[in-house]
Parts: C-alpha cells; structure tokens; sequence
C-alpha cells in the first residue's frame, strides 16, 4: 500500500491525522507482543469444531479421522507457509485481501475483503449463539439474553484498546490449551496405569479393531473432510495481526512455525488418546467426544469442565471476529473499496466505524435467538466454512504469483519462502477443490454451496457499480 494521509476519527469525536503506509502498520499501534501472537496463533487453529463438531466426524470415518486431520492439518501448514512469504514481503493488516489485489487484480481484492468480512460476521454471530447456548447449562436464562451481554462486551474489549483484545485472546487460547494437554494427560495416564472405570478396557487396539481403521471406508473419511477443515478455520487470522506486531519480521514466522506441532498435539494428538479410551463405537454425533470421554472414565465433572471450554472456544471466536472485522473494512475503505468512515481510527488505534457496523451486525445473532432459541445455530453456520476458505484459496494463489514474479526478480524475495513451493501451494488448492465437492455432495453442508454464488453476484454488482461511480479511482485498475 502506498502512502496516504487517512482522516481518521476517535471516540472523542474529534479527528486526528495519521499517516497511513503499509511498513508502519496503517496508522495502527504496534502493541501486540511475540507472547499474544503465539497465543492468537494457537487458539486460533483450536475452536468449537474440536470439542464439539469432532462426536459427528468420528460417527462418520471412525479412527480414520485421525488421518483427515493429519493430512488437512499438513494443507494448513502449506497454507500458513504460504501466508507467511507474502507477509514477510509485506507485512500489513489487510493482509490476503491486499495480496489478492496486488497479485490477482483490484476485484480479486475486492471480493477478499468483503468476503472475509462477511465470514467473520456470520462466524461471530455462529459463535456467540453457541455461547449463549452453553450458559444454558447452568443458567436458566433466555439465550438472547446472554448473547447481549457476551456481544457487548467483546465490543467494548477491542475498542478500548489491541493490546487488551490480545491479552483476553491470551487468556482464551490458555484455557483451550491447557484442556487439551490436560485430557491428553489423563488419556496417557489411563493407557499405562489403568486407573479410572475406563482403565480395564482402555488399549490403543481400538484405533483398528472395531471395524478396522476405515469402518465406513475411504468415502466415510472423504465425507468428513469438511468438518475437519471448519475446525481449522481462524488458523489465518494471525495474517491480520501484521500491521500491529510489535516485530511482525520476528514474531510471525515463529507463530506460523508452530503450526506443525500444533496440529500434531491438539488434533492427532487429543484424537488418538481419546479414541484409545473410549471405543469410536460408543460415541455420538451429537455429544462433544470429550464429554463422552470424561463420561466412560467416571469423572462426573467432565461435562462441566467441557462446557466451560467450549463456552471459552466460543467467546474467542467471537473475539476474533471483532477484531478481523473492523481491520478488514478499513483496509477496504484506504483502498476506495469501501465507504471512506470506515477508515476511522480510536485514539487507541482501533478502527471505530468498522468494529462497531460489525458488531451491530452481530447483534443480529441476540435477535435470532430471541426469535428461534432451538434452531440458531443451524441457521447462520452454513456459509462460514466456503467463506473462509476462499481466504485461503486467495493466500495461495497470490503465493503462486508472487513467487514467481520474485524468481524473475521483478519484487524482491521474501525472507521467509515457503519450502516446496509451488508444489504444495497447487498440492493445498486441489486438496480445497475435493473439499468442495465434497461438500456439494453431502446434503448437510450443500446449501453453503448455494448461497455462495448469491453472495458472488452481489459482490459482482457492487464492484460494477462502484467503478462506474469513480472511473478514476486507482483502486479499480490493475497495477
């Protein structure tokens, strides 16, 4: 991004001028530390679809789960590799939605941003129903009650300042952490001591002896890959993150490093104990397989302890959510591609305008609950999994394009070159491409499918619209 001189608003009311360049981080402040952004980087490949939507993967492929999440969570690290060379080109908060305007075209870019945006609020509003759901549990109080109060004061969090919304996603991604290492300990524990009522029947036979290891088949595990890639999402949010890292060149390939690990601990890792405690057999499409998993060993605060992390997995999401939201809108507004308030600033340095549409946005996910308390959820979840992906699709192909200007030596090269490329930046875009039919093919997760191209046509008619309202505005010509 060049340059630019960004009238940006504050909570006073008044206007300061800040001077807007995508090496200083857009007029953002610099206030996110290597210790939060490892943490951001963590919670955000741990989410809802771990703890609760892995009961329903493990219903369709069995043990064989374990594989799907291996060789998606090796798609990530592609993904996230590929990420990473483009931000140590250059590091900014508008992050894939730059990218794609700059090696895809000025649409591309639009498309990103709004998209992305679009996912984010959905997801929030997914989130913070599921929230409100879980206070269920032990309260009983209507659901949009609870989904005011959470959205409320996630609001407040992320205009009050970057560094407390990096604190508090801190504190989240811990709590989700420290689960995970927790039930993997007490898995380990069980399978070499025998304690607890599961320790009698506890063996790491039943990853292949209850039907073997692909007891639906090759097309069961095929089925579930959908599941297993909305379970990742969020992994890319550290990507927005650039333009306010105190030392984005430092910390960012660090966070991005650790993904490998990540995966291998908290999927395959949590997967692999549980499924050698309690038989797949026994688990329901509907129940957490943490839930189950505390069940069969006797612990009667087991469902306690999982609601209150799933509630955290939630409210982080959520958090997330105004975050990304508010930074994707004025990364649009300083490039012409959206309306000029949104380019607002806090004195703090949060993007006013931008977090606070989105979050009345949000607001939407309380009426929902006050509407249809049951069936919330289900309502607003089938557009975030093709939505987000599409962030990915995007990464990748603005890798590819980037790479290859770079070997030409038209642009620099980045310091941080993802290894195998462009291989495995084509390997990861054919692996989305088979998540994609397979989605179309499974009826619970077609209509993403469907909404996807109303959303395409409405973006198409926008951009038309607006380039022929501001011919001369660069951000509608290819550079």
């Amino acid at each position: 991004m060049t340059s630019a001189q960004v009238d940006n608003g504050n909570s006073g009311g008044q206007t300061v001028e800040v001077v807007d360049s995508g090496a200083s981080g857009e007029g953002y402040q610099r206030a996110l530390g290597a210790r939060q952004i490892q943490m951001i980087a963590i919670g955000g490949a741990i989410g809802t679809g771990l703890f609760l939507g892995a009961g329903k993967a493990i219903a369709k492929a069995g043990p064989s789960l374990v594989l799907a999440y291996a060789v998606a969570g090796l798609v990530i690290f592609f993904i996230m590799r590929a990420l990473g060379e483009l931000l140590m080109y250059r590091p900014v908060s508008g992050s894939f939605s730059e990218y794609a305007r700059e090696f895809i075209g000025p649409f591309a870019g639009f498309v990103t941003g709004w998209t992305y945006w679009l996912f984010w609020v959905v997801t929030g509003i997914t989130e913070v129903t599921a929230a409100a759901q879980y206070m269920t549990f032990w309260f009983e109080i209507p659901q949009w009650i609870s989904a005011l109060i959470f959205t409320v004061i996630l609001y407040g969090v992320n205009l009050i300042s970057v560094k407390l919304f990096g604190e508090l996603e801190f504190w989240f991604s811990m709590v989700k952490v420290t689960a995970i290492v927790g039930m993997i300990l007490i898995c380990a524990g069980i399978l070499t001591l025998g304690f607890s009522d599961a320790g009698e029947t506890a063996s790491v036979t039943h990853l292949w002896a209850d039907g073997g290891f692909f007891p639906h088949g090759i097309k069961g595990t095929l089925m579930t890959l959908q599941i297993v890639m909305f379970a990742f999402l969020a992994v890319e949010l550290v990507g927005v993150t650039a333009g306010e890292s105190k030392d984005p060149k430092t910390v960012l390939p660090k966070a991005i490093n650790t993904v490998p690990w990540r995966i291998a601990v908290f999927y395959v890792g949590a997967l692999v104990m549980i499924l050698s405690v309690v038989p797949w057999t026994e688990f329901q499409p509907d129940v957490s397989p943490f839930v189950a998993a505390f069940k069969k060993m006797g612990l009667g605060l087991g469902a306690g302890i999982v609601n209150f992390v799933v509630l955290t997995a939630a409210l982080s999401s959520c958090n997330s959510g105004m975050y990304s939201t508010g930074r994707m809108l004025r990364d649009l507004a300083l490039n012409g591609q959206g309306p000029k308030f949104f380019t607002r600033l806090t004195r703090s340095g949060t993007p006013l305008v931008g977090t606070t549409f989105s979050a009345a946005l949000m607001l939407v996910g309380v009426w929902i609950n006050y509407q249809w308390p049951g069936d919330a959820f289900t309502y607003v979840v089938s557009f975030a999994t093709i939505s987000g992906m599409w962030a990915w699709i995007m990464i990748l192909i603005s890798q590819l394009r980037y790479r290859r200007l770079s070997d030409l030596g038209v642009l620099p090269r980045s310091d941080f070159r993802a290894p195998g490329a462009p291989y495995t930046s084509v390997f990861a875009l054919f692996f989305i491409a088979v998540v994609i039919v397979m989605m179309g093919i499974d009826k619970d997760t077609r209509i993403s499918l469907y909404c996807a191209p109303l959303w395409a046509a409405l973006l198409g008619i926008s951009y038309v619209v607006l380039k022929a309202r501001n011919p001369e505005n660069k951000a509608f010509a290819k550079s």
